[in-house]
C-alpha cells in the first residue's frame, strides 16, 4: 500500500466516524461505540477491498458484506454514503419516522445493504448461505461478515462457524470485532470468548489476529484471505471501541448511547482536527 493509498483510507476513516457522530446525534439514539471501532474497516471495505458498484448495488457478481452486529450500522451507513449509494445528509435522518435509514439495516429500503440484520448471531448464518449459493450458482463474488465480540457469545455463530467448514467455504470471511467491550461491560467478565483465534481453529477456520486500527495489518490480512483454499477464513480484529473521540474510547457506556449537543460538537470537533491533519500532509 502506498502512503497515498494509506492517507486516503484513513481520510475515508474520518469521514466514517463524523458520520457516526452527526447521525446518531440527530437520532438522539444508536450505537456509536462499535461503530467507531468499526470504522477503519468499514473506510478498507467500500474504498478498496469489495466488488460493488453504487451506481448498479444490485449486480449479480457484486462482493456481499453483512454487517452481522447490525446495532453498528451507523458506521456502515456511513461507508455507504461516502462510497456514494446515498446523499450524506440523510445520515441525519438516522432512526427519525419515515426515514429509510432504520436503526439496524434494511436490505428492502437501503441501497448497498445487502442483509437486514439485529439480532445478533443471526448474520453470519446469512452470509454462510451467500457462500454456499454463490459457490453452487458459480458466482465468483466473495462473502464478508462482520461480527462483534460479545457477538460471538450467541451459540448461533458456532453452528455457522461448524456449516462453513463443513461446506469449505473458502470465498467467506468472517472479521470480528474484538474491542473487548459489550453493553454489560468487558466481555472477558460478561462470557468471555477468548482465545478467539484458538477457537475459529479449532472449528476449521483459518484466523488470523491483528490491529484493526493498521490499514497495513487489514490489507495483508484479506490478501492472505484469498490464498486460503477449502476453508473459510477470519480476522480478529484488536480495535479500540469509540475510537478516535477521546471520551468515548474503552468506555462500555457508549456502546448505544448518542452523544447530546455539546459532546457531539466535541466529537466533531477532535475529528475534524484530525482530518485537518491528514488532509494537510
Amino acid at each position: 500500500m502506498t502512503a497515498n493509498e494509506k492517507k486516503e483510507l484513513q481520510i475515508a476513516a474520518c469521514r466514517v466516524r463524523m458520520g457516526v457522530i452527526q447521525s446518531t446525534h440527530a437520532a438522539k439514539a444508536g450505537h456509536p461505540g462499535g461503530s467507531l471501532s468499526s470504522a477503519d474497516l468499514f473506510a478498507y471495505l467500500y474504498f478498496k477491498e469489495l466488488n460493488v458498484d453504487p451506481s448498479h448495488p444490485k449486480k449479480w457478481d457484486r462482493d456481499r458484506f453483512v454487517l452481522s452486529k447490525g446495532h453498528c450500522a451507523p458506521g456502515l451507513y456511513s461507508a455507504l454514503a461516502l462510497r456514494g449509494f446515498f446523499p450524506w445528509e440523510d445520515l441525519k435522518t438516522l432512526r427519525h419516522i419515515g426515514s429509510y435509514l432504520q436503526g439496524h439495516p434494511d436490505m428492502k429500503s437501503i441501497p448497498g445493504v445487502d442483509m437486514s440484520t439485529g439480532s445478533l448471531g443471526q448474520g453470519i448464518s446469512a452470509a454462510c448461505g451467500m457462500a454456499l449459493a454463490a459457490k453452487k450458482q458459480g458466482n465468483p463474488c466473495r462473502v464478508y461478515a462482520l461480527l462483534g465480540d460479545g457477538e460471538i457469545q450467541e451459540g448461533q455463530v458456532w453452528e455457522a462457524m461448524m456449516f462453513a467448514h463443513h461446506y469449505k467455504l473458502d470465498n467467506l470471511c468472517a472479521v470480528i470485532d474484538n474491542n473487548g467491550l459489550q453493553i454489560d461491560g468487558p466481555v472477558d467478565q460478561v462470557m468471555s470468548p477468548y482465545p478467539i483465534p484458538d477457537k475459529l481453529r479449532a472449528f476449521g477456520w483459518e484466523a488470523e489476529e491483528i490491529d484493526g486500527h493498521d490499514f497495513d495489518q487489514i490489507e495483508a490480512a484479506f490478501a492472505r484471505a484469498k490464498t486460503v483454499k477449502g476453508r473459510p477464513f477470519a480476522i480478529v480484529m484488536k480495535t479500540i471501541k469509540g475510537k478516535g473521540v477521546s471520551f468515548m474510547e474503552n468506555q462500555a457506556g457508549w456502546h448505544g448511547k448518542a452523544p447530546n449537543d455539546e459532546q457531539a460538537e466535541t466529537a466533531l470537533n477532535e475529528l475534524g482536527a484530525a482530518l485537518a491533519g491528514l488532509e494537510a500532509v
